[in-house]
């Protein structure tokens, strides 16, 4: 398995994550950069966040997007009407790709769901031609991300399992501060930067929160999954609770924060 994220259907992981992922694209690429005539690599597509972003750059040569659900690379191609853009189904560890076959990597809110991280940055970095660029930028669920924060830490003053999906989900690949860049330097990058952007998510009231995590999308969405009914609205009860925050229910905004890494390849 190559990845840990949970997705049962593209429209739900839009309402969880896809909404957020397009807000933070533009960011990620003018951290990454982009050229004129470059051939770019999308790493984990997804439903297209950074895909479709990249294409607005009309003097871009080629993007080829790979992912490793067949529901995101089913809702990617739905949407493209770029002929550039070339979507497929692949392993982020075993590229199906020439060496030096493009001149950026990049890889939005990947990174963090591929258990062997650093063979992914990797292979990334092969593809890659000298002088290219590999970037990558992942969530910091530990300290950057408040709205989700505070589902999990509700969850874990519930219930000892809630305690256990807390640590994981806190302390998943690539989310300590510098780690993501011990990474790249591992892999033999060159001239590394880290950066933090952040976003806000802005939620109409809790059902837009709470929606696509209650049909058991995402890592949250797959724990409440495997809970019985009783304890499902016990978990949604009180989690309403922190959203709403003693204030009648409506919309809430989070600051989120992704740590952002980009090297050369020499």
């Amino acid at each position: 398995m190559t990845s840990s994220f949970t997705v049962h259907a593209a429209s739900g992981y839009e309402q969880l994550m896809g909404r957020w992922s397009r807000r933070l694209a533009p960011k990620f690429i003018d951290f990454a950069g982009l050229a004129g005539g470059e051939k770019i690599l999308d790493v984990g597509c997804g439903t297209g966040s950074l895909t479709f972003e990249l294409a607005k750059s009309g003097d871009l040569a080629e993007i080829q997007a790979i992912d490793f659900s067949p529901v995101f690379v089913a809702a990617a191609k739905e949407r493209n009407t770029d002929p550039r853009v070339t979507i497929q189904q692949a392993d982020a560890t075993a590229l199906p790709f020439a060496d030096n076959a493009f001149d950026r990597a990049l890889a939005l809110l990947v990174l963090h769901f591929v258990p062997e991280a650093g063979k992914a940055v990797a292979e990334m970095r092969r593809v890659t031609r000298p002088g290219g660029v590999v970037a990558a930028v992942v969530w910091d669920h530990y300290g950057g991300m408040t709205g989700m924060r505070m589902i999990i830490d509700t969850v874990a003053a519930l219930s000892e399992s809630g305690r256990q999906m807390r640590s994981r989900y806190c302390f998943q690949p690539m989310m300590q501060p510098g780690e993501m860049k011990r990474t790249f330097v591992e892999q033999g990058l060159v001239d590394v930067a880290e950066a933090e952007l952040m976003i806000r998510m802005d939620y109409a009231d809790f059902d837009d929160f709470w929606a696509p995590i209650g049909a058991g999308e995402g890592p949250l969405g797959k724990y409440i999954a495997m809970l019985d009914a009783a304890e499902q609205k016990r978990v949604e009860a009180a989690v309403r609770d922190a959203y709403q925050a003693g204030r009648p229910d409506g919309p809430r905004s989070f600051a989120n924060v992704a740590w952002a890494c980009r090297g050369i390849v020499p």
